[in-house]
């Protein structure tokens, strides 16, 4: 596969701070791919230097061979930029919205129209062509944002947050429209923290947390090169006291990345290790005289992997930072 877009060793400083330490990976054409991490993390900062409205501070990257460092004026020709808080003019109508940027891109007049007709249809908004900005849903709007970053009919998309405030319907109607557009051909790298989004989205991810890239690929390729333990689901036998000193005694334990109850009191444990350490976790359990009728391995998720190793980065980091 073409690979559309590579980060080498892209870095952003302010001062002292270093809000983006080195990022390098690559998107393949066609993909959807998805920058994970927390807020604070890095990743609107990563998306903005690709958008080159930032200058990298050390490192580069290339979009569709052209250099954001070195060429910023084409790597604008080839991509659509949808910001995590994107600006709408609410006196203007909708169709007069994407013929503004039209405008600003060079379009002619019979392009205009012709791209105006097909965006809307697009983004499902040819009903409200005559309808002021002002007067649409927050879902809408950000599907008129989208239109807006496709004006020029980009090869790759930067999509900050998109699905950010939605409620669940326009979520499912964003996360199909993106799907569409990856099957015209589009390339897409989506940064968000609404994890299972992404996991149901994306084709390849990329986790960030501190400005450091962690680990980047297909979900169940990290996993493996990782070889991060599973996620195991206890069934405890016992009332709510002894459910909390189960979860205790569980949180404890140096192989339990993290503890969560499920509605029906089973306990999710994600683990740090092989079979030997989930066999380890349990011996301790029953030692301890707490009653468990299961203990078996669930299907791992990337909510789940993004715990494991930002768990993992964290303590590299803090302990670098101990050394400095």
């Amino acid at each position: 596969m073409t690979v559309t877009l590579r980060t080498d060793h892209l870095a952003k400083r302010y001062g002292r701070s270093l809000a983006v330490a080195g990022v390098s990976l690559e998107v393949e054409q066609g993909e959807i791919f998805g920058l994970v991490g927390p807020n604070g993390a890095g990743k609107t900062t990563t998306l903005k230097m690709l958008a080159t409205l930032l200058p990298a501070s050390a490192g580069d990257a290339e979009i569709c061979g052209h250099s954001v460092r070195s060429d910023p004026d084409a790597v604008r020709d080839v991509i659509g930029y949808m910001p995590d808080s994107f600006g709408v003019y609410d006196d203007m109508r909708v169709w007069e919205y994407l013929d503004f940027f039209g405008r600003c891109y060079g379009l002619s007049a019979g392009r205009r129209r012709q791209m105006i007709g097909d965006l809307l249809e697009l983004v499902d908004l040819t009903e409200k062509r005559g309808a002021y900005v002002q007067e649409l849903s927050r879902g809408m709007q950000q599907r008129l944002c989208l239109a807006h970053a496709l004006v020029h009919d980009p090869q790759v998309l930067l999509l900050d947050e998109p699905a950010s405030g939605l409620d669940p319907r326009a979520r499912v109607e964003l996360r199909e429209l993106l799907r569409e557009l990856r099957s015209l051909g589009k390339t897409i790298l989506i940064s968000s923290h609404i994890l299972p989004e992404l996991e149901e989205l994306c084709t390849s991810v990329a986790i960030i947390d501190h400005g450091r890239l962690l680990a980047s690929g297909r979900v169940d390729d990290i996993a493996e090169r990782f070889r991060l333990g599973a996620v195991y689901l206890a069934q405890v036998v016992g009332d709510e006291a002894q459910l909390t000193r189960a979860e205790s005694h569980f949180a404890a334990r140096s192989e339990v990345v993290s503890v969560a109850r499920h509605g029906d009191g089973t306990l999710e444990l994600a683990l740090r290790g092989d079979e030997a350490a989930a066999a380890a976790v349990l011996t301790s359990a029953v030692r301890a005289g707490i009653k468990i009728s299961s203990f078996a391995p669930a299907a791992s998720d990337l909510e789940e992997l993004f715990l494991q190793i930002t768990e993992v980065g964290a303590a590299e980091h803090m302990n670098q930072a101990g050394q400095a």
